[in-house]
């Protein structure tokens, strides 16, 4: 869902890029606050940061000016919190700007948004709102990692909808245009990034248990 450089109109990247500060200036308060009371979660956050980046990294052509991929946030949100990953996708985003030339930086401001505040905090409520109806952690990590990667391309569609509105039908004529192509990939993606997600939290999760926040919406 990274969308290109230069793609957005100039008064559009400024607003977004706005809007995400806040999110991320946040982050990075909990990021220092989670480290000083836990210092060895630093490699815990690393790990999180580079699957989140490998996986976004994944990336299928979608709409102009855009691409269909896995977010990887899920992990990180439900074990440090969204706010956390406000912070971290920055970081992932900004290097995959520059490396990969995946995403921009005129766009940073409304990828951020995206991938990394809207979907990690669905991600946060969907698991919280599931383990206090008593489903299983893998499971409940599973639907919450789908759900905010789904989150994150209506988000970004969204985006697109307000920038290039239809002649016609306006903003909710491109958006319906916008959520049915990127759908094509992502829908089946987001089923992708659930099971992926879900089966590392399998596989860990007796060695982490002691990093899963009980209530990642309380950031």
């Amino acid at each position: 869902m990274h969308i290109m450089e230069g793609f957005l109109p100039l008064a559009h990247a400024a607003g977004w890029t706005v809007a995400s500060a806040p999110f991320v200036i946040h982050g990075g308060r909990r990021f220092i606050q989670q480290i000083g009371r836990d210092p060895t979660s630093r490699l815990l956050v690393g790990a999180a940061g580079g699957f989140m980046f490998l996986f976004s990294a994944l990336k299928i052509p979608s709409v102009a000016g855009s691409s269909s991929h896995p977010t990887g946030a899920g992990l990180g949100a439900v074990l440090f919190g969204p706010s956390v990953m406000a912070l971290l996708g920055t970081v992932v985003l900004l290097f995959q700007a520059l490396l990969l030339a995946h995403g921009g930086l005129t766009t940073l401001g409304a990828n951020v948004f995206s991938m990394a505040i809207v979907g990690p905090w669905v991600v946060g409520a969907v698991f919280s709102m599931l383990r206090r109806c008593g489903g299983r952690i893998s499971l409940s990590v599973g639907i919450a990692a789908a759900c905010g990667d789904l989150a994150t391309y209506l988000v970004t569609a969204a985006q697109l909808a307000l920038a290039f509105p239809d002649r016609e039908t306006g903003f909710l004529g491109s958006l319906i245009k916008f959520v049915s192509i990127y759908g094509i990939t992502q829908l089946p993606l987001a089923v992708i990034e659930g099971l992926v997600t879900a089966s590392i939290i399998r596989t860990v999760y007796h060695r982490l248990q002691g990093h899963f926040r009980t209530d990642p919406v309380a950031d």
